[in-house]
């Protein structure tokens, strides 16, 4: 059961958990991640039979936090067991869209929280490969990463009898080159497996047929990012967040003409006027008109939508953006938020 939201002041809505500590020193280290509890969950899961690793984050009700906010763990079910192929996970970590970015910052602060979830994540659809692919042009991300799989290499977590009786696992960094359209999932398979990224006609769908032709899951970072908390805190605790169809937390982007842009994390189920409060605002004497999606060709919304609940599967999804007006028509202030 989710639980009331303490509303009396904006900071109260905030839920800090991928974000819990992005201010400490070093907090993209594996010593610090493990302070705060890191790879917790990992043991809990590795103790569990996969298939039971499945049920218990399908029952946290986790969605996918790329957009579309399809259930976690039935994409997860969805993977042919007992086939003689090799299962593999891919991260999308090709973070396009305008007006969003939420994955960046978590894999520059807090990049072990993806390490732990991939291995979690392994072991539940019995892949011993996993890849990430990230946006090329972030070169320090891409730097972060690579540090904290040779950190997790190190610690044991990846490679030789990494998953016990699973076997071995490996992750593979890729960088892609930059094009918009390998943010869809089948495109990005055609670019990591080195030909030109273009969406692929389905069926057959990428769990069945995905990466070089096998049974492929493909995640958003968050969504891969959250594991780790729901098998450590449990999945009751997850669903004490958010709303009954869209529990748990999730980062908001807010940029533009607010007062303090950035990244938050709330549950799922606050208001997008809510969410511009954590922003401090759109300044002086403005007004909300309509709204509208983060994207190249994002839908218009009536004023109306700035109260409705941040579901997944609300009128506005998270990443649309809202824009406030002063009186004069001429001038106008936009506030960016995106998933």
């Amino acid at each position: 059961m989710t639980e009331a939201v303490d509303r009396t002041s904006p900071e109260k809505l905030l839920t800090p958990v991928l974000s819990a500590f992005w201010d400490e020193d070093e907090s993209w280290t594996l010593d610090v991640y493990r302070a705060h509890g890191g790879y917790r969950g990992l043991a809990k899961a590795l103790a569990m039979p996969p298939d039971d690793v499945i049920a218990y984050v399908k029952e946290s009700g986790l969605r996918g936090r790329g957009g579309a906010g399809f259930p976690t763990g039935m994409k997860w079910q969805f993977i042919p067991q007992g086939d003689d192929k090799p299962h593999y996970l891919v991260v999308n970590a090709d973070e396009s869209e305008p007006g969003t970015c939420k994955d960046i910052p978590l894999l520059l602060a807090n990049p072990h929280s993806l390490v732990e979830g991939i291995v979690i994540a392994c072991h539940a659809i019995r892949s011993n490969h996993a890849f990430i692919y990230l946006r090329g042009e972030v070169v320090p991300v891409l730097r972060r990463l690579h540090a904290a799989v040779a950190e997790a290499y190190a610690a044991g977590y990846l490679g030789k009898g990494a998953l016990g009786d699973g076997g071995d696992l490996d992750i593979t960094v890729h960088a892609g080159a930059g094009a918009y359209i390998c943010g869809e999932e089948t495109a990005l398979l055609d670019s990591l497996e080195g030909r030109r990224g273009q969406p692929r006609l389905r069926p057959p769908f990428p769990a069945v047929a995905g990466l070089y032709a096998c049974p492929t899951v493909v995640n958003n970072v968050e969504s891969i990012a959250s594991v780790p908390a729901i098998m450590d805190r449990g999945k009751e605790w997850f669903r004490s967040m958010g709303s009954e169809k869209s529990p748990g937390f999730t980062l908001y982007s807010l940029s533009g003409h607010v007062a303090r842009p950035g990244q938050y994390e709330a549950p799922l189920g606050i208001t997008l006027r809510e969410l511009l409060q954590l922003g401090g605002g759109c300044g002086r004497g403005t007004g909300s008109s309509s709204g509208r999606r983060a994207g190249p060709r994002p839908p218009c919304s009536p004023r109306s939508t700035s109260t409705s609940p941040s579901t997944t599967r609300a009128s506005w999804a998270p990443g649309r953006c809202w824009a406030p007006r002063r009186s004069s028509a001429s001038t106008k202030r936009r506030a960016w938020c995106g998933p």
